[in-house]
């Protein structure tokens, strides 16, 4: 996902509220003067199940709402596509709120909008691998050829081509999900809403799964809304989180945000025991490189460069900063001593390259491997800055302060 900024908003929810019980005003009456979900149950039996709920989801973004069993996170997930009424509040999705719209409207607002991914898979024992993913087309009224067609493509993007014609319990639980979620896909909604979806899964299945759901929403960019209550599968897979505890938000941010400066002593003590090195990135602890060689460069040229940067080697880009290797100080000492005009063939382009949201975790084995900077680039090659290993540690350390 990219920055905020130059993303559009798919769903703003405003001041979303939901009371269980018969007397949801008089409960909302006692929220505005102060109080807290549990003395309001205790005085009236009413349970606030969602309290003034703002955020919004932004076109293409894999959003993470957790929280404690209780904390209200199902219930949300369920106001949004009305399957749970709020009592009060907007959730407007492309310009459209829901919340005013008839039982007509809201049928066809959930067909355009939304498909859904639940963590018991929901499917149906005596339909086929095929038959259960065509299901919610069938009931819009597709033609069997098209179905046919979308569902077979659907499968396929979940790695299941070849099973269409077996039946739920042939499969196991990773493979039943997969085709809950090819079921979701062929529908086309434009929002993928999954509750605890892959919650029953065994833990390494678990972690395919997470991984898979990553690379297809990367090639997808589907919106999508993922219901969880475990930190570690909201740090692996969100672009953001936000956190609810009784019916309320106590932060929204990204997972670096959510690790390295929480909100309030809820949030610290929710995340006591997550390993930071697996969700810190390179761009936490890049620095910038404080010089760089031209190809051009000769190789006395070169070793100014390094003395005056106090570096033993330097790192050499084009003219419009893609990284194209790496010179050590030795090898430009050798190449003035044999008096060579050039340094080109003293170019290393085997150097230690990462993205800038490559883990920390990973960089470790890379400083053990070669004792230079590990240098971060983008998508196009160019340099962007450097990690050495003082930095991993650094961040590290300033994130368990904190």
């Amino acid at each position: 996902m990219t920055d905020d900024s130059q993303q559009s908003i798919k769903i703003k929810v405003r001041n979303l509220s939901k009371v269980f019980g018969a007397q949801p005003k008089r409960a909302l009456e006692m929220r505005n003067s102060g109080m807290k979900r549990p003395e309001i149950f205790e005085k009236t039996g009413q349970t606030l199940g969602l309290s003034n709920i703002n955020f919004d989801v932004y076109e293409g973004e894999l959003l993470v709402i957790m929280g404690l069993s209780g904390s209200g996170k199902s219930t949300l997930i369920r106001c949004l596509n009305r399957l749970i009424e709020p009592t009060e509040g907007e959730i407007i999705i492309d310009g459209q709120d829901i919340t005013k719209l008839s039982d007509k409207e809201l049928l066809d607002a959930r067909r355009r909008y939304y498909s859904m991914v639940f963590q018991n898979f929901a499917l149906f024992p005596h339909r086929t691998v095929q038959q259960n993913a065509e299901f919610g087309l069938e009931v819009r009224g597709t033609s069997r050829s098209e179905r046919s067609e979308t569902a077979r493509t659907a499968l396929e993007q979940v790695g299941l081509k070849g099973w269409e014609d077996a039946y739920p319990h042939q499969l196991s639980g990773g493979m039943q999900q997969r085709v809950g979620l090819a079921r979701a896909l062929a529908n086309d909604a434009s929002v993928l809403l999954m509750d605890e979806a892959f919650s029953a899964l065994d833990p390494l299945i678990r972690k395919d799964m997470q991984e898979e759901l990553q690379e297809l929403q990367y090639h997808t960019q589907k919106t999508t809304i993922f219901i969880t209550h475990d930190l570690d599968e909201a740090l692996n897979i969100g672009d953001r989180i936000i956190l609810l505890k009784d019916g309320e938000i106590v932060q929204q941010g990204t997972p670096e945000q959510i690790l390295t400066k929480p909100a309030d002593d809820y949030v610290a003590r929710f995340i006591e025991g997550v390993d930071k090195s697996r969700v810190l990135t390179a761009s936490n602890a890049m620095r910038p490189v404080r010089m760089t060689a031209r190809e051009s460069d000769g190789p006395r040229t070169m070793l100014h460069k390094m003395s005056e940067a106090g570096i033993d080697s330097i790192y050499v880009t084009s003219r419009d900063r893609r990284l194209l290797g790496l010179v050590e100080a030795a090898d430009a000492d050798e190449a003035v001593k044999a008096k060579k005009d050039s340094a080109r063939e003293l170019i290393d382009p085997d150097v230690p390259t990462v993205g800038p949201d490559e883990p920390l975790s990973s960089l470790f084995g890379m400083f053990s491997e070669r004792s230079v900077p590990i240098a971060v680039a983008d998508e196009s090659g160019r340099l962007l800055g450097v990690v050495v290993k003082g930095a991993v540690l650094d961040e590290l350390a300033k994130a368990g302060d904190s």
